[in-house]
């Protein structure tokens, strides 16, 4: 099967197994270095959303040819494709988002984030979890920080990652590692798509499983009659992950099949080999039992040559990047308001960076953090508005320049976490959520 690759040389693979944990005891020296720890205060914020989608287009996609293009530019700046109007008289979007044009009003574009980091790992860690990296402490993602703020509810892991996370960055940071990403591995776009693993392998039922159980559970009492420091006489993760193979509803949350024929067709990417349509609709599914973050992550958007693949790669095809992201996209805000959720869901779209405003001499555009753009809907942002504005070569922020800090801040608010909250490191430091000096971008709450 083929990888995508990105210039850094990393391909993405589904690197997470699941195995391991319907065999209960063969991972074991994994779940018991588990720590867990408290938080020493808690967000005091009302939550305008209950739940976060993060579409994260790895690479950096370019925001010309998306949500910030330029058709009065010259020809080297613009590129090689038109731009549209929309439902927002005055804003245009790239020619591939028709879909996303004729539901502006429910959509905030930022057009003015700004970033001097423009490698892949460095502005991944800075756009996830809103601090630069630091060689001194690895930072939590959003996801994570929501899951060990917010108490879970039932079995369904709080943080999940369609179809893997990106590898870039730890996930959990200086968390717990039980708050990390559970990728779910696989293709959703297959019709013959499940979660691995989930099912027991041969030879392994509930009641084989139960006497694993067990046996871990007398191995940790072993060890807490030893030392007397502990007070807990299970691995809550192990809990979690024999509470998750052994439960059939909340199995049942990844089977794609039970959504309606047309409703999948609408999302696109059905045996395509593009699966952010089917991964939207999954982490759709998600957030409707109650899972508070989930990631869809769609890679291949480094794009240092022939920018045009991003609308076709070949004659006829509906299935490159950017109209795949279009469908994906408006499908799930969509279908997000038609089911009463999307107030209470916030969708984000955003890369690691954005595409230099000069196409090169490969027809691409390489790195560039300077300048670049993020669309936001539901979770209780105003929709219908472009916040801030850049140059007229997309080269800089013209006003309003907004950080990755910033808009961590502002996702966090939206979620009901106050951005100056602390978490402790495991040897006790306090930290906050969010750097100081970060700000919300009070337009989009």
């Amino acid at each position: 099967m083929k990888t995508t690759r990105r210039c850094d040389g990393v391909t993405r693979r589904d690197f997470v197994r699941v195995g391991g944990l319907t065999a209960l005891g063969l991972g074991l020296g994994n779940f018991l270095g588990l720590q867990r720890l408290l938080a020493e205060s808690k967000a005091q914020l009302i939550p305008r959303a209950k739940s976060c989608i993060l579409i994260w287009l790895d690479g950096g996609p370019s925001h010309l040819e998306s949500f910030d293009p330029k058709p009065d530019a010259p020809r080297e700046v613009r590129g090689p494709m038109a731009s549209i109007p929309t439902k927002l008289s005055g804003v245009r979007l790239g020619e591939c988002l028709e879909n996303t044009a004729a539901i502006m009003d429910k959509v905030a574009i930022v057009r003015s984030m700004t970033s001097p980091l423009g490698e892949h790992n460095f502005g991944t860690q800075y756009m996830m979890t809103g601090y630069k990296p630091s060689p001194a402490l690895a930072y939590p993602t959003m996801g994570a920080t929501l899951a060990h703020l917010r108490s879970q509810m039932g079995v369904l892991p709080s943080n999940v990652a369609v179809p893997a996370f990106p590898n870039q960055v730890s996930g959990a940071g200086y968390l717990p590692g039980s708050v990390s990403p559970f990728s779910v591995g696989g293709n959703p776009g297959r019709r013959s798509f499940s979660v691995r693993d989930l099912d027991f392998y041969a030879g392994l039922d509930l009641a084989r499983l139960d006497r694993r159980l067990e046996f871990v559970n007398a191995i940790n009492a072993f060890g807490d009659a030893k030392d007397a420091s502990k007070s807990t006489p299970t691995d809550p993760d192990l809990e979690r992950a024999y509470n998750l193979i052994a439960n059939p509803e909340a199995k049942r949350a990844f089977t794609l099949s039970d959504e309606p024929e047309a409703l999948r067709q609408r999302y696109g990417g059905l045996d395509s080999g593009n699966n952010i349509g089917q991964s939207c609709l999954l982490a759709r599914r998600l957030v409707e039992r109650g899972v508070p973050f989930v990631t869809v992550n769609s890679n291949g958007w480094d794009t240092h040559q022939d920018i045009i693949h991003l609308k076709a790669r070949h004659a006829k095809d509906k299935n490159a990047l950017l109209p795949s992201l279009d469908r994906a996209f408006a499908t799930l805000v969509q279908d997000l308001s038609d089911r009463g959720m999307l107030e209470e869901t916030l969708v984000v779209v955003m890369g690691e960076f954005g595409r230099t405003p000069k196409i090169n001499s490969n027809a691409g555009r390489d790195h560039w953090p300077n300048c670049f753009s993020v669309a936001l809907a539901g979770g209780g942002i105003q929709g219908g508005q472009v916040v801030g504005s850049s140059d007229a070569l997309g080269e800089f922020p013209k006003e309003r320049p907004i950080t990755p800090s910033d808009l961590s801040a502002t996702i966090y608010t939206l979620l009901g976490i106050d951005p100056a909250t602390e978490l402790q490191t495991p040897d006790g430091r306090p930290v906050r959520v969010t750097p100081n000096g970060s700000k919300i971008v009070s337009e989009l709450v």
